[in-house]
C-alpha cells in the first residue's frame, strides 16, 4: 500500500496494479486513491470499467491499445473477474506488452501466485496484498475517527469492540458510527455502550462459549448455546464453529510450542496478530489431550447425526455437558 502512496505522491505510475486480499474496505480506499490520481472526474473516454464474469478479453485488449484522448493515460479497471485465479490466455499474454499510455488496475479477492496476472503485477512490483491490519494499526485508525467525533473510548471498551467487530474494517466503521450516535453528547464510549450497540458475530459468541467451557461454567455455556439457537443458528453450524476454533487452537498452540512468535503464526494461519494472541490465551486453558478428545468426540457425534442415530441439538449439548461440566 505504501508503494501506491509513493506512486501518487511522485506522479509516476506503473502499467499494472493488482489489489488482492480479504480486506475489502482497504481495497476500496486504495482503488479510489488510484482512480482519483489517474482519472479526471467525468472522463468516460479514457476510463473503462469491467467487473464480474463474462468479460470479453479482446475488447479489453482493444481498449488498451487505443491512445488516450487529451489525457496522459488510458485507465482500465477490472474487478472481481476471477482473473486472480485464472486469466484468459490472450489477455494474460498481453499483460507483458502493455503500452506506456495504458494502466491496468485489477481488484480481486484472491490471486494465484502461479498465475499470469500475479506474475505480471509482481514483475512491476505492484502486487499489493491487502488484508486486515494488526491491532496497533486498527487502534490508530479507529482512534482517529473517535477523536474526529470528539469522543474517547476506554481500554476495556476498545478490547470488546475489537473482538465483536474485527471481521472487516467496513463492519468496524459501521458499528463505530452507531456507537458515536448512541452516546450522544457524552464524550466517553464505555464497555456498556459497546455491549448495548454492537452486534456480536457468531464467531464472538463461539469464543465466549469456549471461554465458558474452559472455566467449567456449564450454565453460561448452555445459556450462550440457547441464545444462538434462538437466533436461528443451526446446531450443526454451532458444532462446526466450535470444532473449527479448537482446530485453530491446536495448530496455533503447536506453532507456538515450535518456536514461532505471534507475527510468524499470524502469517502462517492467515489471521491478524490480535486474533492469534487471543487464541493462544484461550488455548492455554486446555491441555493437548482435552483439545484432541473434544475434536474426536465431535467427529463421532457428527457421524451419528448424519446417520440418524443422534439429534443434532443433543449432540452439541453432550459436548457441552462433557467438557463444560465440572
Amino acid at each position: 500500500m505504501k508503494r501506491i502512496d509513493e506512486d501518487i505522491a511522485n506522479g509516476q505510475f506503473k502499467n499494472i496494479y493488482l489489489l488482492y486480499g480479504e480486506e475489502d474496505y482497504l481495497k476500496l480506499q486504495y482503488k479510489n486513491k488510484l482512480l482519483a490520481a489517474l482519472v479526471t472526474e467525468g472522463d468516460n473516454m479514457n476510463f473503462s470499467k469491467y467487473s464480474d464474469s463474462g468479460i470479453n478479453e479482446l475488447e479489453i485488449i482493444d481498449q488498451a491499445e487505443t491512445m488516450p484522448f487529451f489525457a496522459e493515460h488510458r485507465v482500465i479497471l477490472i474487478e472481481n473477474s476471477g482473473f486472480g485465479k485464472k486469466m484468459p490466455e490472450k489477455l494474460g499474454e498481453y499483460l507483458g506488452t502493455i503500452p506506456e499510455f495504458t494502466i491496468f488496475i485489477f481488484v480481486e479477492p484472491t490471486a494465484d501466485k502461479r498465475g499470469k496476472l500475479y506474475k505480471a503485477a509482481k514483475a512491476a512490483s505492484r502486487d499489493i496484498e491487502i488484508n486486515m491490519p494488526n491491532e496497533s494499526d486498527l487502534a490508530k485508525w479507529v482512534g482517529g475517527m473517535i477523536k474526529s467525533a470528539g469522543k474517547q473510548m476506554k481500554r476495556e471498551a476498545w478490547s470488546q469492540f475489537l473482538m465483536m467487530t474485527h471481521d472487516s474494517m467496513d463492519n468496524m466503521a459501521t458499528e463505530l458510527e452507531k456507537l458515536i450516535t448512541y452516546v450522544g453528547d457524552r464524550d466517553q464510549i464505555t464497555l456498556d455502550d459497546v455491549n448495548a450497540i454492537c452486534v456480536a458475530r457468531v464467531e464472538t459468541k463461539i469464543f465466549d462459549m469456549i471461554n465458558a467451557i474452559s472455566a467449567k461454567d456449564l450454565r453460561k455455556t448452555l445459556d450462550l448455546y440457547q441464545d444462538m439457537l434462538a437466533a436461528k443458528e443451526p446446531a450443526m453450524r454451532i458444532l462446526y464453529m466450535i470444532v473449527r476454533q479448537f482446530r485453530q487452537m491446536k495448530v496455533i498452540k503447536q506453532l507456538y510450542a515450535g518456536g514461532d512468535n505471534v507475527s510468524a503464526i499470524a502469517r502462517k494461519v492467515g489471521s491478524p496478530d490480535f486474533a492469534v494472541k487471543r487464541t493462544l490465551q484461550l488455548a492455554s486453558n486446555f491441555s493437548d489431550h482435552e483439545i484432541n478428545a473434544l475434536l474426536n468426540d465431535s467427529a463421532d457425534f457428527e457421524k451419528s447425526v448424519k446417520t440418524g442415530q443422534l439429534d443434532e441439538k443433543l449432540a452439541v449439548e453432550l459436548i457441552i455437558m462433557k467438557y463444560a461440566g465440572k
